[in-house]
C-alpha cells in the first residue's frame, strides 16, 4: 500500500499540480495585493476620492456592503485577465517550438534514396 502511495504521490502529474497550486496561490496574493494597493485607489480617485471597498448601502437595518463585492469582481477580473495573457504567451511559445519540430518533407535525395531501397527490397 504505501508503495502505491508513493507511486501516486509522486507521479509527475500530481507534483506538477500540487506546484501549480502552490505557484497559484502565491500568484492570487500578488494580484489581490494590485487590486487593493493600486487599481483600487486609482478607481476610487476616478470616481470623486470614494473608497470603492467601503461601500455599503442601508436596506432597512442591514448594511449591505457592496463595495467589497465590486471590488470582489475587479480582483476576479483581473486575475482571469493576466491568466489569459499567461496561456495566451505559453501557446505562442508553445507553436514556435511545434513549428521547429514539426517533420520537413523528404529532400530530393531521401526521395532517391528510398526508392533505391524499395527497389532492392523487391529484388529479394
Amino acid at each position: 500500500m504505501f508503495k502505491e502511495f508513493k507511486e501516486f504521490a509522486f507521479r509527475g502529474n500530481v507534483v506538477d499540480l500540487a506546484i501549480g497550486v502552490i505557484l497559484g496561490a502565491a500568484f492570487s496574493s500578488i494580484i489581490k495585493s494590485l487590486v487593493d494597493n493600486v487599481f483600487m485607489p486609482l478607481i476610487g480617485i476616478l470616481i470623486g476620492g470614494i473608497d470603492v471597498k467601503g461601500l455599503t448601502a442601508k436596506v432597512g437595518e442591514v448594511d449591505l456592503q457592496y463595495g467589497m463585492f465590486l471590488q470582489a469582481v475587479i480582483e476576479f477580473l483581473l486575475i482571469a485577465f493576466v491568466l489569459f495573457l499567461f496561456v495566451k504567451a505559453i501557446n505562442i511559445f508553445r507553436r514556435k517550438e511545434e513549428e521547429k519540430t514539426e517533420p520537413t518533407a523528404p529532400t530530393t535525395e531521401e526521395k532517391l534514396l528510398t526508392e533505391i531501397r524499395d527497389l532492392l527490397a523487391r529484388k529479394d
